[in-house]
């Protein structure tokens, strides 16, 4: 029997563990709860406008990254769709809101770790078991990897935060 590289093995349950996450995510909001129209209205309620525009972008993001970890290709853009999405998540709804997402409000621990699994995912690579290693691209991607998750992920993050998300007023504490 053929060694498994353990690295491979990890690899392949880490891409497929937070490639369903994210899937689950985007179809969630699309589909579950509120629908789309519901997600549009939270996006809206976190300043990001116009809000369903966002709900639709955030989660057809979600889909397209979430398919692309769980097929191993394209690692990094799809690692880049993570990072990209759990940066506003953070920025947007949990970084006020202390570090325990059990807390009220969700703190930022599971945007936190989704983060960097992203950052990680996009540095090192599918693993031999995915179409990037078959198409003999990103394979691993390294450094040109880690660019291209900082300059899309974290990025779009930055520059959508910067163009359309403009936080709501807190409501002013009433004079003692």
């Amino acid at each position: 029997m053929k060694n498994i590289d353990a690295s491979n093995v990890v690899l392949l349950m880490l891409r497929l563990g937070v490639g369903a996450v994210m899937l689950a995510h985007g179809i969630n909001h699309i589909f579950g709860g509120g629908k789309i129209e519901g997600t549009g209205r939270w996006f809206a309620s976190l300043g990001v406008k116009p809000g369903r525009l966002h709900a639709w972008l955030a989660s057809i993001t979600e889909i397209i990254g979430g398919v692309l970890l769980l097929l191993g290709l394209l690692m990094p853009l799809g690692a880049a769709a993570v990072v990209g999405v759990m940066l506003v998540a953070w920025i947007t709804n949990h970084r006020g809101n202390g570090f325990f997402i059990f807390r009220p409000g969700e703190g930022w621990e599971y945007v936190m770790i989704l983060t960097l699994t992203g950052v990680a995912l996009g540095v090192l690579g599918a693993g031999e078991w995915s179409l990037d290693h078959h198409l003999d691209i990103f394979d691993p991607p390294e450094a040109e990897g880690l660019l291209i998750v900082l300059a899309a992920g974290g990025g779009g993050a930055l520059a959508l935060l910067a163009l359309c998300w403009r936080p709501p007023a807190k409501d002013p504490k009433p004079a003692p």
